[in-house]
This record gives C-alpha cells, structure tokens and sequence, in this order.
C-alpha cells in the first residue's frame, strides 16, 4: 500500500496557497497508510542551512545541545520548536554536522538539510499529522508527502517518509528494494553516506544523493537508479529546484499526473488530485513504466 503524493507549482502566484492546495491531497491517503505520516516543503532561500531535527524523547533538553553546538562550531545559529521537531539555522557544512551530530547526539535524528527543504513526520494519521505542524498555513514552490502502511523496519517516526541524506534532496517511495543492504554497506564503506534507520527507502535516498554528488542531475541520477535498484517502486523526488517521478520498469506500483499552466500534481490515486484548482482541463495521465518525469531541475 502506502500513499504517495506531489505538488510543485509552476505559477509562482500560488505559492502563498501551496499548503492549502497540498494538505486536502495527503489527506485523501489516509487510507492507503495509517502508520505514519510525513511531507517536505521547499520554501525560502537561506545564506546557510535550515537543518530540521527530531528527538523520540518529546520533552527532551534541547540546552546541552545548544551549549555542545555552540562550543564545537563557534557559528552563529537559531533553535525554534514546532511540535516535536527542531529548526536549527546555521552556516556549518552540512556533511561536518551529519558526523558531529551522529556521534555526539546519537540520541537525536537529522530529519533534513538544505536551504530550501524542511521535512516533518510523525506517526500517525495525516489528518492528525499535518494539524500539528500547520501544514495549510505553508507557502512555498513543491511539496512531497507519503502516508505509511509498514512492510518492514519499525513504525516510528524515523520509518517514515519523506527520506533526505544530500542537500535539499529528499525522496518518497512506495513499494520495496530487494538488495537495498548490499547498497547501504557500499554507500556507507565507500561514500561515507550516514543513514539512520533500517528503512529501504533511506538506501534509494542515499544512492541518489551519492550521484548527484558525483555530479549527475536529477534525471541522470534517476535513470542509474533503474540499472542499480532492484525491486518494485513508485519514487517522487525533490530537489531544491526540482521535482521528479519514476517508476519501475515493470510498473508495479501506482501512480497517475496531471498537469496544467498552473502546476503538476502526482498520487498513488487521482482522488488525490481531483479538487486541486482547474483540474477539469488539467493533461491526466499514467506515468510509463521505466520513463522519468521531471520540472525544473533537469
């Protein structure tokens, strides 16, 4: 199962709108996954990085960490709340942070980096999970969001989607990957690719952050990923610019688009999509097994 959904708007005159127009679409697969909920919003432009954060201990003492923070960087930054997560801002290197934070705060999750990109999930009901984090009141160019129906690893917020492991980049996934342990042990051995969980999803995220990094874009990364990833996916993808659907040769697992002048939109089920403004003259199709459809970033 697991519900997977899209938004990026290609009028800028509707980013103020962008939470309203997403939230009724995440809502509608609710059903496909009641474990979990989560999305990323890219909003804003940052000099540094909005680094988001989360701890399992709800009422954790985020004061050791500032004082840690501050004494090993000696950088500037600021530390707000929303519900269980953090928002860290700060101009320190986000591959220096990632292994900072992993061996001093094993107790904490790096939910994402990037200038750009926030990612927020909980366990949950989407309904419940977007209230938390006043997702209708978000503005802003692209929103990726999935609801979770478990097939292996935990259900806990650290099993939930969307997955970030390179800058601005973050990926949904519904289906699974067959030799995804094999990959994670040449990403982490070779790349030096931090990961988190067990999740399968993680490794896609972290391969495609690996080829972007080795300088492919989004679609040339995507297209590796055909050759290297074994097993049955739907992706949606984005990037700071950028945003992205695949799935797999054998279209195993569901998805529909639609496009207009105004945005393009893409669901697991085209419920999803159909109360998004101008709909009724919007291009729907069934996204090709194996073909990358990608806006932006190219």
């Amino acid at each position: 199962m697991c519900g997977i959904v899209g938004l990026y708007l290609k009028n800028n005159d509707l980013q103020d709108q962008l939470g309203k127009l997403f939230a009724p679409m995440l809502s509608q697969m609710g059903d496909r996954g009641p474990d979990s909920s989560g999305f990323a919003v890219y909003r804003g432009g940052n000099q540094g990085n909005k680094i988001i954060l989360y701890s399992p201990n709800h009422n954790y003492d985020w004061s050791g960490f500032k004082h840690s923070l501050k004494n090993r960087f000696k950088e500037n930054f600021s530390l707000s709340h929303i519900y269980t997560h953090a928002i860290l801002e700060t101009n320190i290197v986000s591959k220096i942070f990632r292994e900072w934070i992993t061996v001093t705060f094993p107790e904490l999750r790096v939910m994402s980096i990037g200038s750009t990109l926030e990612i927020y999930k909980e366990v949950g009901m989407p309904n419940e999970v977007m209230k938390h984090f006043n997702v209708s009141q978000m503005s802003g160019s692209h929103m990726i969001g999935h609801t979770r129906m478990a097939t292996e690893s935990a259900v806990n917020t650290e099993g939930a989607h969307p997955y970030n492991t390179g800058d601005d980049l973050c990926l949904v996934h519904n289906g699974s990957l067959s030799n995804h342990n094999d990959l994670k042990r040449w990403l982490t051995k070779e790349k030096g690719i931090i990961f988190q969980t067990e999740n399968d999803t993680e490794v896609a995220a972290g391969y495609l952050a690996y080829k972007m990094d080795e300088g492919c874009s989004l679609v040339e990364a995507l297209e590796s990923s055909i050759k290297d990833l074994d097993g049955f996916y739907t992706f949606t993808v984005g990037t700071k610019s950028g945003f992205a659907v695949l799935r797999d040769p054998i279209a195993c697992k569901p998805a529909v688009m639609a496009e207009t002048d105004d945005w393009v939109a893409m669901a697991s089920e085209f419920r999803a999509i159909s109360r998004l403004p101008n709909v009724e003259s919007a291009e729907v199709w069934e996204p090709k097994p194996g073909k990358i459809y990608s806006w932006g970033d190219k």
